[in-house]
């Protein structure tokens, strides 16, 4: 078991918001209701939103003075596979594609219950080809992220356009992923420390995407990635998770089979912050974990 802070040490930048955050954001009761909330972020008008096959669509914004063959980030929202909109990621995203001068799209993916594996996995492989043929992208320099869910469904990506023969990504950006539907069938003893996503929600949301209780024999691993047992050929990874993270140990373990593999993977672990962390704080250890990722990409683009 990876070593975590003492029990109740939140990070000092943190500790504030993680006194007024639940354990976790989602149950089937809130779920209706959460999704009502995000259908109205506001949009930037400066995405244009176009539909790349008959279940999802991809939002895209160049900034002005990208190249004319840039390169691009498909960056795949979170929501525990069962809520979430490309809309909530707009502004961060927004932001790295007017520093690094790339284009950065999100996709708008099918969500479970309603839509179970593989849904939500093609809509995002749709959306990743669509983005790599497209006339102004450089189709060498292709990179899949996302956070969370959308963590584990780039992971997924890069797995099934391995096996689907391309398109071939340059860097996989897994912020906090949910790789591990195994996670979701063990006792959390570190319970009462989580915030956001408790091993509660995290069951709900593979027993939704899967059809059946998590943990099982034989789930696809383009479904679950740590299922995989050969990830040899993937593209290189940046892994971002905090300790007290319920995907610490799960998002850890991949990183280390990644380099095992071959695959070049880096790691930016922040001591006591909790899952979704960068979202509620403006605090200096927000801006260098997001700093790790724009290098992380910098550094894949070849910038």
């Amino acid at each position: 078991m990876r070593s975590r802070l003492a029990a109740g040490r939140f990070h000092p930048e943190l500790r504030t918001g993680s006194r007024l955050l639940p354990r976790a954001a989602v149950s089937p009761r809130l779920v209706p209701l959460l999704r009502t909330g995000i259908q109205r972020l506001p949009a930037d008008p400066d995405f244009f939103e176009t539909q790349v096959s008959p279940t999802a669509s991809v939002r895209v914004y160049r900034p002005t003075h990208a190249p004319t063959r840039s390169p691009a980030l498909l960056y795949v929202h979170g929501g525990g596979l069962l809520i979430g909109s490309p809309l909530q990621d707009e502004p961060a995203l927004r932001s790295v594609a007017d520093e690094l001068g790339v284009v950065v799209a999100t996709v708008r993916y099918r969500l479970a219950p309603e839509h179970r594996f593989p849904a939500a996995r093609d809509d995002c492989y749709d959306a990743v080809r669509w983005l790599a043929a497209q006339p102004g992208i450089d189709a060498s320099r292709v990179a899949i992220g996302g956070g969370s869910a959308g963590g584990g469904l780039a992971a997924a990506v890069a797995l099934h356009a391995r096996g689907q023969g391309g398109p071939a990504l340059c860097l996989q950006l897994l912020v906090y992923p949910m790789l591990d539907d195994r996670t979701a069938a063990r006792p959390d003893p570190d319970r009462e420390h989580r915030r956001l996503w408790s091993n509660e929600a995290n069951r709900f949301g593979w027993s939704s995407y899967l059809g059946h209780a998590p943990g099982r024999p034989g789930v696809d691993p383009t479904a679950a990635p740590a299922r995989c047992e050969d990830l040899a050929g993937l593209p290189p990874a940046w892994i971002g998770v905090g300790t007290l993270d319920l995907f610490h140990d799960e998002a850890l373990a991949y990183a280390d089979r990644l380099r095992a593999a071959g695959v070049a993977c880096t790691t930016g672990v922040v001591p006591g912050a909790f899952h979704g962390f960068d979202a509620f704080a403006d605090k200096p250890v927000v801006r260098e974990f997001r700093a790790s990722q724009v290098a992380a990409l910098r550094s894949a683009f070849g910038l």
